[in-house]
């Protein structure tokens, strides 16, 4: 597994923080302020204007958060540098030869990304976010993992409850891409829609953690900051967005977007593989599944990262016995890449001073 050149990664990190600066440009017009407003005993940054005579506010995030206070600050200094931050795009797709979505991929993503998605704490997930961990980690994964033909998001319902603002109308933000999206009604109750789809069969869908019983899995949650838009609520997904990370997608001119930490993603890849039907569909998920984990393992332990991945294996593995089941079986299908998996894992918990034998790991 290769290496990204040092003068590419210098270049991806620049693109990346530009890439920030300009989204929070465009976010809030010059004709607005920022206020802040408390809330269970914190403190929350909001952008209000003026709407037909009526204050308006905008979520923003947490005062605590010195990245986003400093901007608030600074705000009226930042400026949209498009055109170089698309150059950079194009350099480290061509030079680089770091992964860029396909083209209506990334379209929804961005147009997504401007409604506020991300703003609102929402993560991308599946295997669009796997495609952004390369410039994200500095190591060029295997292309083979990549190919989708839809786009998956997660929210936390306690996020989306919370944050007092939405999305525009999530079919309206859709259409403006291509006309022939449609919401499909959620089998357990047609007045919701957690899916959207395309006359070409694209699927852009809206998950949520599922913290209770199973049989919550077949209801559609309510997701107050999702412009209408309902969640299908998903075993396991707490683990993956907790914690999640901030960084570009090589479209166009750079589009901010938020994914899963990459060692969370790898660990639940593991546990999901499992969880996969039996048929030729599923297999070939199953497959993909275990590619990337082990792929991403592989990276992070390349990069030093072994303490962060053994840290949210022993999280997960603490979890109960249905987690350790998922993760031991899924480590069975990885096959000829088990033993430098499991080396890895080895490695950081020892780092951590922890018997790996506690967690399954001879």
């Amino acid at each position: 597994m290769k290496d990204v050149d040092i003068v590419y990664r210098t270049m991806f990190a620049e693109l990346d923080q530009r890439t920030f600066d300009a989204a929070f440009t465009s976010d809030f017009s010059s004709d607005g302020i920022f206020v802040r407003q408390k809330s269970k005993n914190q403190e929350f940054w909001y952008f209000q204007t003026n709407v037909d005579g009526k204050p308006v506010r905008k979520y923003v995030g947490s005062c605590a958060n010195e990245e986003i206070s400093n901007r608030v600050k600074s705000f009226k200094d930042l400026k949209n540098d498009l055109k170089s931050r698309r150059k950079l795009v194009s350099t480290l797709v061509r030079n680089a030869y770091l992964p860029a979505p396909e083209r209506f991929t990334g379209d929804v993503v961005a147009a997504l990304s401007d409604a506020g998605l991300f703003r609102l704490r929402g993560v991308l997930v599946g295997t669009v976010a796997y495609q952004c961990y390369p410039g994200l980690l500095g190591v060029r994964l295997p292309s083979t993992a990549m190919q989708t033909g839809d786009a998956d998001f997660a929210q936390f319902h306690s996020i989306s409850a919370a944050v007092e603002d939405s999305l525009p109308p999530i079919l309206d933000v859709l259409k403006a891409i291509d006309s022939t999206f449609r919401d499909i009604p959620h089998q357990s109750d047609n007045r919701f829609s957690t899916q959207f789809e395309n006359a070409k069969k694209f699927k852009v869908e809206f998950l949520t953690p599922n913290t209770g019983s199973d049989e919550h899995s077949d209801r559609a949650a309510r997701m107050p900051a999702l412009g209408g838009a309902a969640a299908q609520p998903l075993r396991f997904l707490d683990f993956l967005i907790q914690d999640p990370v901030r960084t570009v997608m090589l479209h166009k001119s750079g589009v901010p977007v938020t994914l899963p930490a990459p060692e969370r993603y790898a660990v639940h890849k593991l546990i999901v593989s499992t969880r996969r039907r039996k048929d030729a569909s599923g297999y070939t998920k199953l497959e993909k599944d275990t590619a990337q984990a082990a792929s991403l393992i592989e990276a992070l332990v390349q990069t030093r990262r072994h303490v962060d991945l053994a840290m949210a294996f022993a999280e997960a593995w603490n979890r109960g016995t249905s987690w350790r089941e998922g993760i031991s079986i899924g480590l069975s299908y990885i096959g000829e890449n088990r033993r430098l998996v499991e080396d890895g894992f080895r490695r950081g918990l020892i780092e951590t001073d922890q018997d790996p034998a506690n967690f399954g790991l001879k």
